[in-house]
C-alpha cells in the first residue's frame, strides 16, 4: 500500500467521523431523542426536558465533550459502578502507554526505518510504499537495530510500571467497594446445585437435613429453585401483557395521540374502543386471580437451591469448601446478586453443564475457522496483483488511481468490520447455552470468546493469510512461528493502520450516534405513538468494547517498534474513545448489575500477552536481521515481563477470586453490634424469591360501553382516554378472563382445588 492510499482511507474516515459527531451534537439536543441519548438519566434521575424551540438546538457544538470531561472518577463510580470505572481505566492506561510509545518511536524509530536503505531507493512521499517506514527497510546487521531494542525496553518497562499501579489501585477500589457497600443479600447466600435425588425425601428436606447436619451453627434457611413449566411460562407471558396494558397510561402510548373516531376495517368498530381507569373500586380481578403461583410440589423442585447463612464468613466458607467426596454433588458457589440471577439456567442439571461447555467450545472453534473465508477474501483485496490474476476483467478498473486506493486502503477493513458485527451476538448465544447462573457471567463469558475470536481472526489470520494454505505448516512447527510472524507483521502493518481507522474511528462515531436506537425511537414515537419506557434502557456492551480496546492495544504493542506509523492513529482513537465512552456511560447506558471490577484481570493478562507477543516478534526480526546483541537483550526482556506477570498474579489476583476472612468477620461484627443482622436476615428470602408477589398499584382496564364513568374519572377528560389506531377494539376484558382461567388451570394442576 502506498501513502496516497492510506491518506485516502484516513480522509474518508475523518470525514465520516466529523459528520457523525456533528450530527450527534445536533440530534442530542432534540427533545424527541432524549430516550436515545439520555436513557440512563431518564431511568435513574427521572429528568424532564422541555420541548422549546431555540436556534441552539440545530447548531453543532462540542459542548458534550466538555461535559463528559467534567465528571470526576468518584462521580462516575457512584453513577455507573466499578465496572465502568475499570473500563475507563483501561482506556486511560492505553492513552498513557501509547503516548510514550508515540514519542519514542515516531521521533526515534520512524526516521531510522525510512533511512535504513540508501536514499536513491526512495521516491516521492505520496507514491512511497508504507513498507519503507517499517523495520523491514533496515539493512542486515545494521548497527542501529540496538535503538529498536532500546525503544522496546522503554515501552515494556513503562507498560509494566503503569500496569502495576493500575492493578494496585483497582484492587484497593474493589476492597472498598465490598467493605463499604450496603448489605448485599448475595454475601449471605450460596447457590447449591447437584442435589442428589432420593425417593425417600423431597429436595427441600434433603437440603435442610444436609446443611443442618454439616453447617448447623451457621445455616439459616433455604429456598428451592423451581423448574418453570410450559403452563407457567404461558401464565407469565400473559401476565406481562396484562401489566403492559394496565400501565398503558404511563408507559405505552403518547398523550399527544388522541382518540380517532373512525371505523376499523377489520372488526367494524371505532378505534376509540377502550379506556383506562386508575380507580381501585373498579378492580374486579384479585391478585390471586392473576395466578400468584408458588410451586410447592416435589415434581417442580429442581436439584438447586439458595441456602442462606447467618454471616458472610460462613457463606464464603461454605461456597469454597468441597461438600462431599463426589465433586459432582452438592456443588456450592456464592450466589449472584438478586437482579443478576439468570433464572432460566438454574434448573439445568449440573452434570449436563460440562457437556454444554464442550459443545459451545466446539461451536466457537468451528465458527472461528469458518470466519477464515471472509478474512482471506479481505486480504485478497489488499493484494492488487493477486486480485488481477484471479479476476482478469478487473485490470482496467483497478488501474485507475482512486479505485486502486479505495480498494487497497478502505474496502478490506470495512468488509471485515461488517463481518465482525455478527460475532458478538453469536458469542452471546454460545455463552447463554453454557448455562451461566448470572447475566454478568454470561456477558463476561461472551467477552472472553469475542476477545479470543478477534485476536485470532483479526491479528493472526490476517498476518498469515497472504497464503493461508501454505502457512498451515507453520502450526506444525512452532519453532518457525516467531520467524514467520517477524516476516509477516511488518508486511501487514499497513492493513492494521486502515483497520484502526475504519473499525476504530468509525465505530466510535457510530457508537455515539446510536443509529439503530435512533431509528427505533423514531418508529416508536411517530409511527406507533408509544411513550419512552425507562425499563428498556440498555446496559453497557462490555462484551464488544472491551475486546475492541484490547485488540487495538495488541496492534499498538506489536507494531510500535516494527511499524511506528500506526501509533498516531491509535492514539487519536484512544483519546476520542475516552470522551465517547465517558459520555455513553454517563448518559446512555444503565448499570443493571455490578461485578466489582472482575474484568480487570482479563484486561491485565491480555495486555501482558500483547507485550510478550511484541517482544517475541521483535526477537524474530532481530534474528532475521542478524543482530545477535539485540536478540539476546530481547530474550532477557521476555523473561522479566513473565516474572512481572507472575508477581501480579500472586499479589493482586486472589483479591478478585475471594474475600479475606478479616474483612468478612469485621463486617459481620459491625452488623451484629449495630443490630442490623436481623433485618438483613429478613430480607434474604424476598430478595431471591423466584415468583415475587404482585405490586399494589395495579390499574384496571375496562372496555368502554354504555355505562357511564364515575365523576372523578369523567372530570379528567382526555387525560384518561387513550386510544391508538393500530390497536382497534382491544379485547382487554378477554385478556383478563384468560388470566383468570389460566390461574384456575394452574391450581387444578397442582391439586390446590382437589379434595
Amino acid at each position: 500500500m502506498k501513502i496516497s492510499a492510506l491518506l485516502t482511507s484516513a480522509g474518508i474516515n475523518i470525514g465520516l467521523c466529523a459528520l457523525f459527531l456533528s450530527l450527534y451534537s445536533v440530534l442530542r439536543k432534540q427533545p424527541g431523542n432524549v430516550s436515545v441519548y439520555f436513557g440512563r438519566r431518564l431511568a435513574q434521575e427521572h429528568s424532564r426536558y422541555r420541548d422549546s424551540f431555540i436556534l441552539e438546538r440545530f447548531v453543532p457544538s462540542p459542548s458534550w465533550i466538555v461535559k463528559a470531561y467534567q465528571y470526576k472518577e468518584e462521580e462516575i463510580l457512584s453513577i455507573a459502578g466499578l465496572d465502568a470505572v475499570v473500563f475507563l481505566r483501561l482506556v486511560v492506561f492505553s492513552i498513557r502507554i501509547f503516548s510514550i510509545a508515540a514519542v519514542v518511536c515516531v521521533f526515534g524509530i520512524l526516521p531510522l526505518n525510512y533511512f535504513g536503505q540508501d536514499m536513491q531507493h526512495h521516491v516521492h512521499i505520496p507514491s512511497e510504499s508504507l513498507d519503507a517506514f517499517t523495520i523491514g527497510n533496515m539493512k542486515m546487521r545494521s548497527p542501529w537495530l540496538w535503538v529498536h531494542c532500546l525503544a522496546l525496553y522503554i515501552i515494556s518497562l513503562s507498560a509494566c510500571v503503569l500496569l502495576y499501579y493500575e492493578y494496585k489501585s483497582i484492587a484497593r477500589m474493589r476492597l472498598v467497594y465490598f467493605t463499604r457497600s450496603l448489605a448485599n443479600p448475595s454475601h449471605f447466600t450460596v447457590l447449591v446445585r447437584g442435589i442428589p435425588k432420593s425417593s425417600e425425601e423431597p429436595f427441600t428436606d434433603a437440603v435442610k437435613n444436609f446443611f443442618t447436619k454439616y453447617h448447623g451453627s451457621s445455616y439459616l434457611s433455604h429456598q428451592m429453585v423451581y423448574r418453570v413449566g410450559k403452563v407457567q411460562k404461558i401464565m407469565t407471558n400473559v401476565e406481562k401483557v396484562y401489566k403492559k396494558f394496565v400501565h398503558l397510561k404511563d408507559t405505552a402510548f403518547d398523550q399527544r395521540h388522541g382518540p380517532h373516531i373512525y371505523r376499523c376495517g377489520l372488526c367494524g368498530g371505532t378505534s376509540n374502543t377502550f379506556q383506562l381507569y386508575r380507580s381501585e373500586s373498579d378492580l374486579s380481578v384479585k391478585k390471586t386471580d392473576l395466578g400468584h403461583f408458588h410451586p410447592n410440589t416435589e415434581e417442580k423442585e429442581c436439584s438447586a437451591a439458595f441456602v442462606f447463612f447467618r454471616t458472610r464468613y460462613a457463606a464464603n466458607v461454605a461456597s469454597q469448601v468441597l461438600q462431599t467426596s463426589n465433586p459432582m454433588l452438592w456443588v456450592t458457589d456464592l450466589a449472584p446478586e438478586p437482579h443478576d440471577v439468570y433464572w432460566s439456567n438454574l434448573w439445568l442439571p449440573y452434570r449436563q453443564l460440562w457437556i454444554r461447555r464442550i459443545g459451545t467450545l466446539l461451536g466457537s472453534i468451528v465458527f472461528m475457522f469458518l470466519f477464515l473465508v471472509p478474512v482471506t477474501f479481505v486480504q485478497g483485496l489488499s493484494q492488487l496483483d493477486q486480485l488481477q490474476q484471479v479476476f482478469p476483467f478487473l485490470k482496467g478498473i483497478l488501474k485507475k488511481t482512486f479505485v486502486s486506493q479505495l480498494v487497497t486502503g478502505y474496502l478490506p477493513s470495512v468488509i471485515l468490520q461488517l463481518f465482525l458485527y455478527t460475532v458478538p451476538p453469536t458469542m452471546m448465544l454460545f455463552s447463554a447455552l453454557e448455562g451461566p447462573i448470572s447475566h454478568s457471567g454470561r456477558k463476561k463469558s461472551a467477552c472472553l470468546k469475542v476477545l479470543y475470536f478477534t485476536i485470532w481472526n483479526v491479528f493472526f489470520v490476517n498476518v498469515l493469510s497472504g497464503s493461508i494454505i501454505s502457512q498451515l505448516s507453520v502450526i506444525s512447527s512452532p519453532k518457525e512461528i516467531p520467524t514467520q510472524l517477524a516476516k509477516a507483521v511488518p508486511r501487514q502493518a499497513t492493513f492494521f493502520i486502515t483497520y484502526v481507522l475504519t473499525s476504530g474511528w468509525a465505530s466510535l462515531s457510530s457508537e455515539v450516534i446510536q443509529l439503530f436506537s435512533l431509528i427505533w425511537n423514531f418508529l416508536k414515537k411517530y409511527i406507533f405513538g408509544w411513550k419512552d419506557d425507562p425499563a428498556s434502557v440498555p446496559s453497557f456492551p462490555y462484551h464488544t468494547e472491551v475486546p475492541r480496546v484490547l485488540l487495538f492495544g495488541l496492534l499498538g504493542f506489536t507494531c510500535s517498534v516494527l511499524a511506528p506509523l500506526i501509533l498516531p492513529f491509535l492514539l487519536v482513537y484512544f483519546l476520542l474513545g475516552y470522551v465517547v465512552y465517558r459520555n455513553q456511560i454517563l448518559n446512555v447506558y444503565c448499570a443493571k448489575y455490578e461485578t466489582g471490577g472482575l474484568m480487570w484481570p482479563t484486561m491485565h493478562n491480555t495486555t501482558v500477552f500483547s507485550l510478550v507477543l511484541a517482544q517475541i516478534i521483535a526477537l524474530g526480526v532481530f534474528g532475521i536481521k542478524e543482530s545477535s546483541v539485540a536478540a539476546g537483550f530481547t530474550i532477557v526482556l521476555v523473561i522479566l515481563t513473565l516474572l512481572f506477570n507472575e508477581y501480579c498474579r500472586q499479589r493482586f489476583h486472589p483479591i478478585f477470586e475471594s474475600f479475606s476472612a478479616q474483612d468478612l468477620i469485621e463486617m459481620d461484627t459491625e452488623d451484629e453490634q449495630s443490630r442490623r443482622m436481623e433485618e438483613i436476615h429478613r430480607q434474604l428470602h424476598p430478595a431471591y424469591c423466584q415468583f415475587p408477589p404482585h405490586t399494589q398499584d395495579v390499574c384496571d382496564v375496562e372496555v368502554e360501553g354504555s355505562s357511564e364513568v364515575d365523576s372523578k374519572d369523567s372530570s379528567r377528560g382526555m387525560e384518561n382516554d387513550f386510544s391508538h389506531p393500530t390497536l382497534p377494539g382491544l379485547p382487554v376484558s378477554r385478556l383478563r378472563r384468560a388470566v383468570s382461567l389460566l390461574s384456575v388451570l394452574i391450581n387444578l394442576q397442582n391439586g390446590r382445588l382437589l379434595k
